[in-house]
């Protein structure tokens, strides 16, 4: 929680680390990145668990190198404050550049159009992998050419989605997450469409 000018001065941060709790931003070598860029953050605390019940891979796998990974990117400024900028498993590497779905869907939930979005990775010969959008829109027409050029002008081209899944809803949890790995079984193929009941439509778009 931010307090007083906080609130403010560190728009969108989730806080400092609580001084119980020792924390670094790593890379995928465990190196600690320079400060402002992102990273996983890893833990170790007192309090922390000492592992899964009878699953001694999750165990080794979460706890390698001896800190507990998060599996949440952030990155962290010169004061200790943290910003989430999406979850690891989420991010998309298209021609060597990172995409943070979180950063696409944000953008992508302002567009009149869409009731709500989701962005996963689809795999590509060209790129490795691309972004695709799954979303619920409005009555109004919605195609990948509207959201490129919404886009256009708030994001960098390479983190523009190459398709669109139109559905009824995005699926979700009991507690109303948005179940990514369904979206990726039903969605993430090449030029695979899923539950054909689900979408309405699907268009998709080529690169330069």
């Amino acid at each position: 929680m931010l307090l007083g000018e906080d609130a403010i001065r560190k728009r969108g941060s989730v806080g400092k680390v609580i001084p119980t709790v020792a924390a670094r931003v790593v890379d995928d070598q465990m190196n600690d990145v320079p400060v402002g860029e992102v990273g996983e953050i890893v833990y170790r605390a007192p309090t922390l668990m000492s592992g899964y019940w009878n699953n001694p891979e999750a165990t080794a796998e979460a706890f390698a190198g001896g800190w507990f990974h998060s599996g949440d990117l952030v990155r962290m400024d010169e004061d200790g404050y943290v910003w989430v900028v999406d979850r690891k498993k989420d991010m998309i590497i298209s021609g060597g550049e990172n995409i943070y779905c979180a950063e696409v869907e944000n953008v992508l939930a302002g567009h009149p159009g869409i009731v709500e979005v989701a962005v996963i990775g689809r795999p590509d010969e060209k790129w490795g992998e691309v972004p695709v959008a799954i979303a619920a829109v409005t009555d109004a027409p919605l195609g990948i050419e509207d959201l490129t050029e919404y886009l256009t002008e708030r994001l960098a081209r390479y983190k523009h989605p190459k398709a669109l899944e139109i559905v009824e809803a995005l699926p979700r949890n009991p507690a109303g997450k948005v179940l990514k790995t369904e979206l990726r079984l039903r969605y993430g193929a090449r030029k695979s469409f899923g539950n054909r009941s689900a979408p309405t439509y699907s268009t998709t778009r080529e690169d330069d």
